[in-house]
């Protein structure tokens, strides 16, 4: 699951506006398809990866709101 977590920085969804970008989540579209690549079944990373996105999300945008 780790391997698959550390390759998803370029399968970000982002959302810009007056404010400023804020990163809504991955793509889990290409989440699923890296995952299966990897040998991991789509089992495994519908029970893990939403809530490790989760945490990804809020730790990323309070990154970003520290540096505004």
């Amino acid at each position: 699951m780790w391997a698959l977590v550390t390759r998803l920085g370029g399968q970000i969804r982002v959302a810009t506006g007056l404010g400023g970008a804020i990163m809504l989540g991955w793509d889990m579209g290409a989440a699923f398809a890296l995952g299966r690549a990897l040998g991991l079944p789509d089992w495994l990373v519908a029970e893990w990866l939403p809530a490790i996105e989760s945490a990804a999300t809020a730790a990323t945008n309070e990154g970003v709101a520290d540096h505004e």
